[in-house]
């Protein structure tokens, strides 16, 4: 696919806040498939931190995520409108839209629920990774094109292979030039680059293109620190569709999981 190149903010930072809601990308937020779109990752971060700040309250934190990757992701100019679809008083459905080119892009929906102390019944079953200075460092960027990928610290974890790995990433940049954004935001950010980690083909000619539809987050744990932690699976189905499915860790140990439904296609 081409297409002529957005006109791209500047700066050590995937967005330019340009205020109202309106955001300009960095090449830092430019995209694997195509020189013209932006990333899901950092485009998912930046939505996430909408919803957070929407009508904020301190008595409840959001739990799932869901994100619909309804086309390409232009880079360049965007807006990012939230909503509040279902309100109540212990759980409540919020929604945000990342427009662009006159569309919407992403469409994302989020549960925001009440919490509570559960502390004497608490119990997780998934399974702890070795930590980052475990790990050994990993260049994405000699697998995968595009600034986003460039910005990112990675490092991988020992049996590392096609269709399942273990890898640690960070990013010095910021969301946006304020620099405000929290953990959540941060890391949620980062989760779309599972599909990519451990990729079952090379991508690239001669082989086969595996974009994620969907993206699905869920989160038992509220998410904190720098580094994410992905526990990663890739299934390929027999009729052109298939699944990444990704434990997500922070330093404190696992904190959620990740779904990405893929279409697969011959290049």
């Amino acid at each position: 696919m081409t297409a002529d190149l957005p006109e791209l903010a500047e700066g050590s930072f995937y967005y330019l806040d340009l205020s109202g809601g309106r955001f300009r990308s960095t090449i830092h937020a430019q995209g694997a498939w195509n020189a013209h779109e932006q990333h899901m990752a950092p485009a998912s971060g930046l939505m996430a931190d909408s919803l957070e700040r929407h009508q904020p309250r301190s008595d409840m934190r959001m739990a799932r995520i869901s994100y619909e990757i309804l086309g390409l992701i232009p880079g360049g100019e965007f807006r990012i409108e939230a909503t509040i679809l279902r309100p109540g008083k212990t759980i409540e459905l919020l929604q945000a839209e990342l427009v662009a080119g006159g569309r919407t892009a992403i469409r994302a929906t989020a549960w925001r629920m009440v919490t509570s102390d559960t502390a004497p019944v608490a119990a997780i079953e998934d399974s702890p990774i070795p930590g980052p200075e475990d790990c050994k460092p990993y260049d994405g960027a000699a697998v995968w094109p595009g600034g986003f990928i460039r910005s990112l610290e990675m490092r991988v974890a020992e049996g590392h292979r096609p269709g399942a790995g273990k890898v640690w990433l960070r990013t010095g940049h910021p969301l946006t030039d304020k620099a405000d954004s929290g953990d959540l935001a941060r890391l949620t950010g980062l989760v779309d680059t599972a599909n990519g980690i451990a990729a079952r083909v090379p991508p690239g000619r001669d082989s086969y293109a595996f974009p994620n539809l969907d993206l699905q987050i869920h989160m038992y744990r509220r998410p904190e620190g720098e580094w994410l932690g992905l526990d990663n699976a890739v299934t390929f189905g027999r009729d052109g569709i298939g699944l990444t499915s990704t434990v997500l860790h922070d330093l404190q140990g696992p904190f959620g999981r990740a779904e990405q439904i893929l279409t697969l296609r011959r290049t």
